[in-house]
């Protein structure tokens, strides 16, 4: 064995591919996603290493063409729980004893497989599974998986360099067990790299992992699968299975061996998941780790001294990238009467210029949003609005599920700034402006800040230095993630560590050490070279 001490890859961030026409990534990108349109992918379980399959077969299909057959999904029961929760406690001791370089050289691999021969192949699938555009895939898929990957194997040996001083005759020595027990992994629809990274970051760090992934999600996480698979990880590491939310808190949380949940998505799953930990907290081995990022209602202000069109760009490709989907994007927006009319008229131009439709089109920079509830639960508060004699749509506004489920980017301006659209999450492509008298600066910061349950993101434009300065300290608890001068969205992994408080989650920064830390749990060890030989002190003399 090596007596080495190594150093891995110094991370850089994944390079971002555009692809302009003529380009080979476009032209890779669309052969892989019209190879896959004349495909159908089972997509099984993977429990132990081992493909599993079953009778309830669930149809996979393109947001943007919800008539079109991707596949069939195989979803499991209380029993296949059962069976991931084994397969991840008997592949843990061998697992945590592996040399942690070689873990590190696992998930380097995976990352250049994504980042390389498997780019296009990631990129089509959370294009048709999820309706994103080139761009969004690319960002997401590719370049954020693959960052989160090589900058948590950079995390991992910082954190194991972090050793106690040791005293004179005393070798103080601070190791980064795992968990004792297995982690269970919850992940959402919206991003692919999210998708990969909650097992991932756990299983680096030497736990062994049950996942669960979105139904929405499945098509692209059979890559994921994939990928790691390819990368050398052993059986058992990572359990992929496909059940209902109820089996989760009847099977995974009231297990002994429950040492810890990664989770993203809403608020109201994580209280859940969070009330079913506290009401088993005294059958766990120990007290389990929860890391969560939930929801938000994220918040654009904009001062009087603020350059009208930068705050319209980010507003545009804020409130509407990925169709609004994001758990940071721009929801809510304070403009000052004195800019609104230019602000207003740019941004309906630039909605105006924004194509939707089918992905495969890289015309298109809107998609359809992900399944048919999210549709009617997005057009339902565009409705509820046009109803408000407060509110009013000034673009925007139309929705079609005939052929995917699509709605146009719609902009609503309300007077009343505690309106529904206001202070209610929508996880769509809707953003509410409401115009504040220029003279109320620092009122609209606190009414910025009293707004809703959530801290996840926000951004403050203005040209006026001290406007900035009043900002970061009025709004400092206002989102874990704060931005001035662009929009709200697009965190970087090494650049951004992304994460809120409040009713948007535990604020454990993915994208940095912090959220590393979690999933280690530290022993001390004291070694004392001549130990003493008399209970008697000198004061006893």
């Amino acid at each position: 064995m090596s007596n080495a001490i190594f150093t891995p890859p110094q991370p850089r961030n994944e390079p971002v591919l555009g692809y302009a026409p003529g380009s080979t990534e476009r032209k890779e990108l669309q052969a892989e996603y019209d190879r896959r349109m004349k495909l159908r992918m089972d997509a099984p379980m993977w429990i132990g290493g081992k493909a599993v399959e079953t009778k309830d077969q669930r149809k996979m299909t393109p947001p943007h063409k919800h008539k079109h057959l991707l596949g069939m999904s195989h979803h499991g029961d209380a029993k296949h729980v059962k069976a991931a929760i084994d397969a991840a406690l008997k592949a843990k001791r061998d697992w945590a004893n592996m040399p942690w370089e070689e873990r590190a050289a696992i998930f380097l691999k995976a990352a250049d497989l994504i980042s390389g021969p498997y780019r296009a192949h990631i990129n089509a699938a959370s294009m048709l599974g999820q309706s994103k555009n080139c761009y969004q895939a690319e960002i997401d898929a590719a370049c954020e998986f693959a960052d989160f990957l090589r900058f948590n194997v950079s995390y991992m040996v910082q954190i194991y360099r972090d050793q106690p001083q040791s005293a004179h005759g005393i070798w103080n020595r601070l190791e980064y067990r795992p968990l004792e027990g297995f982690v269970f992994a919850l992940s959402p629809f919206n991003f692919t790299s999210i998708a990969g990274n909650l097992p991932g970051a756990p299983a680096l760090m030497g736990n062994t992992v049950v996942w669960k992934c979105a139904n929405t999600q499945i098509y692209s996480a059979q890559v994921i699968m994939e990928i790691f698979r390819m990368s050398g990880l052993p059986d058992g590491v990572i359990n992929l299975i496909h059940v209902d939310g109820k089996v989760v808190g009847d099977t995974i949380l009231r297990h002994k061996d429950f040492a810890g949940v990664h989770f993203t998505g809403s608020t109201g799953v994580f209280r859940t998941i969070w009330g079913e930990i506290g009401s088993n907290i005294a059958n766990y081995r120990s007290y389990p780790r929860i890391v969560g990022e939930t929801g938000g209602k994220d918040f654009v202000v904009a001062h009087a001294s603020a350059d009208p069109v930068a705050l319209a760009t980010a507003l545009a490709r804020g409130a509407f990238e990925y169709q609004g989907q994001k758990c940071s994007a721009a929801s809510r927006a304070y403009v000052p009467d004195n800019l609104w009319p230019q602000v207003k008229k740019q941004l309906q131009a630039d909605l105006a210029a924004m194509k939707m439709g089918d992905p495969r089109d890289f015309k298109n920079f809107i998609n359809a949003v992900i399944d048919e509830k999210a549709f009617d639960k997005i057009t339902g508060y565009i409705a509820g609005a046009k109803k408000n004699k407060d509110v009013k749509v000034i673009a925007g506004g139309k929705s079609d599920k005939s052929t995917g489920y699509f709605i146009e980017p719609t902009v609503l301006e309300s007077k009343d700034a505690k309106s529904t659209t206001m202070c209610e999450e929508i996880f769509g492509p809707v953003l509410t402006v409401y115009v504040y008298s220029a003279n109320r600066w620092m009122d609209t910061l606190k009414l910025v800040d009293a707004t809703g349950e959530y801290a996840l993101t926000g951004a403050i434009f203005a040209q006026d230095r001290a406007a900035v300065i009043q900002a970061t300290e009025t709004l400092v608890n206002a989102a874990g993630n704060f931005y001035i001068n662009d929009k709200p969205t697009g965190a970087v992994v090494g650049q951004q560590p992304f994460g809120g408080a409040r009713g948007s989650g535990t604020n454990d920064k993915a994208g940095s050490y912090l959220n590393l830390v979690r999933w280690a749990s530290p022993r001390t060890i004291k070694e004392t070279f001549v130990p003493a030989v008399d209970f008697r002190y000198p004061f006893l003399g």
